[in-house]
């Protein structure tokens, strides 16, 4: 055992010290500014890995875990600390990633966008496991570093209708000819309802699908099956059912989606994402703006409501058509193409004022090195990896001649390790 001093705490959620010998050491259970004594469980060459056994002077943004599953399930990281404890360390972790990595300081910070805490996750994939020495099947998170599944029975980040379907999915699991087939249940709640995804590697028995259908009419959920990868999922039980959707009020938009499409886990913060996002691009009638990886039309539909001539680029041709017929149904003009957008070729498709950006985690490198000398003259940047954005804004400060006007942090996953971010550049 060794008494630390914690200096900070990382964007993992975990407690950064030094020890007697100088050597950074992270501590789970470990918040910024508090005195711990922690257990050794890693020693690196560079750092040390330990887990903090006692709090003997607790920070001021410490508070109890809400969740009984805490510590072991692998869904959140820190439910120790208060919202603004988390978002703290989130924007320095945004700050730090931008200066190391990116070699540029924004001239301002954006405000931290918070929102609900709890019962906020609208969408999960949770594992399914038969496991006889546990009673049965497990359903829910992975553990906290590990790929076993999570012993667990509630959900804190889940709406109640959600969480209170995993005990009896461990039910129905155990029951089914296919529990040791059946690795994956993935859940997207919308407008219209939920829907539960089921991904097996063998075929179902009529047993099975009476089960399924039983379960089903019970919970008042729709159930889809995923016998293959994404595009074979297809509706099950009932057939015909009112599609997933979710709202933006604000540009009076309804977005359609399937639950195997990509949509933010939280559609609250998403509508005040897409608000700001809007702001800072601030589309006009007259302009010409290209959305990148735009998906479902996201952000592409509101620069659309706002009068400017926009185009989406997506790569999955499956999602392209689906966000044209968001269009279609919203009644908003805005055209989508088909673009491998990690070695982009826009340029017969004329000259852009404004780009929006909304890459996956390995952002958008092709793009920001393509980018002509000339154009587009403001960038808006939406991440979900700090690492790659800062990567991203060093080539197009210090290599395409722009000015990180502006970044911040969005709380679209609390307790997570995971952070939004976006950042405004200009030429």
């Amino acid at each position: 055992m060794e008494i630390l001093t914690v200096q900070a705490l990382d964007a993992e959620g975990r407690g950064v010290a030094r020890n007697a010998q100088g050597k950074v050491v992270f501590v789970e259970g470990a918040l910024g500014a508090e005195r711990v004594e922690a257990r050794k469980v890693h020693d690196k060459r560079k750092f040390q890995l330990a887990q903090a056994t006692r709090i003997l002077e607790p920070a001021f943004g410490r508070r109890e875990p809400r969740c009984p599953h805490f510590g072991r399930c692998g869904g959140c990281a820190t439910q120790h600390a208060d919202a603004r404890t988390q978002m703290a360390a989130k924007q320095r972790g945004l700050e730090d990633c931008l200066a190391r990595i990116g070699k540029v300081k924004p001239e301002s910070l954006l405000p931290i966008v918070y929102g609900e805490e709890w019962g906020y996750r609208r969408r999960a994939r949770f594992s399914a496991r038969y496991v006889e020495s546990k009673g049965g099947a497990l359903v829910g998170f992975r553990e906290r570093r590990s790929t076993l599944v999570a012993d667990m029975r509630r959900c804190e980040v889940l709406p109640p209708g959600i969480a209170g379907l995993i005990a009896p999915l461990r039910e129905l699991v155990a029951g089914l000819s296919v529990r040791e087939r059946l690795p994956q249940i993935e859940v997207a709640a919308g407008e219209g309802g939920t829907v539960l995804l089921l991904r097996h590697l063998e075929p179902l028995s009529a047993a099975d699908k009476a089960r399924l259908r039983a379960f089903a009419q019970h919970h008042g959920v729709n159930t889809w099956l995923q016998p293959e990868g994404p595009d074979s999922a297809k509706p099950f039980w009932p057939e015909a059912h009112e599609p997933l959707r979710y709202d933006l009020p604000e540009f009076g938009l309804r977005i359609r989606f399937r639950p195997s499409d990509f949509t933010q886990v939280n559609f609250g913060v998403n509508r005040v994402l897409v608000s700001r996002a809007i702001g800072l691009l601030d589309p006009r009638p007259g302009e010409r703006i290209a959305d990148l990886f735009c998906g479902l039309g996201n952000f592409t539909l509101p620069i659309a409501v706002r009068g400017a001539e926009v185009i989406g680029f997506e790569a999955s041709a499956s999602l392209i058509e689906r966000a044209r017929q968001n269009a279609l149904e919203n009644g908003v003009v805005a055209q989508f193409e088909v673009a491998d957008l990690f070695r982009p070729d826009l340029g017969h498709f004329g000259r852009f004022d404004k780009f929006l950006l909304d890459p996956p985690r390995e952002g958008a490198a092709g793009v920001v090195k393509a980018l002509p000398e000339a154009w587009p003259r403001r960038i808006v940047y939406v991440s979900c990896d700090p690492a790659t954005l800062a990567r991203d804004a060093d080539t197009l400060v210090n290599a395409k001649g722009f000015r990180l006007v502006s970044a911040g942090v969005v709380n679209m996953f609390p307790h997570t390790a995971h952070v939004e971010s976006i950042a405004l550049f200009e030429r």
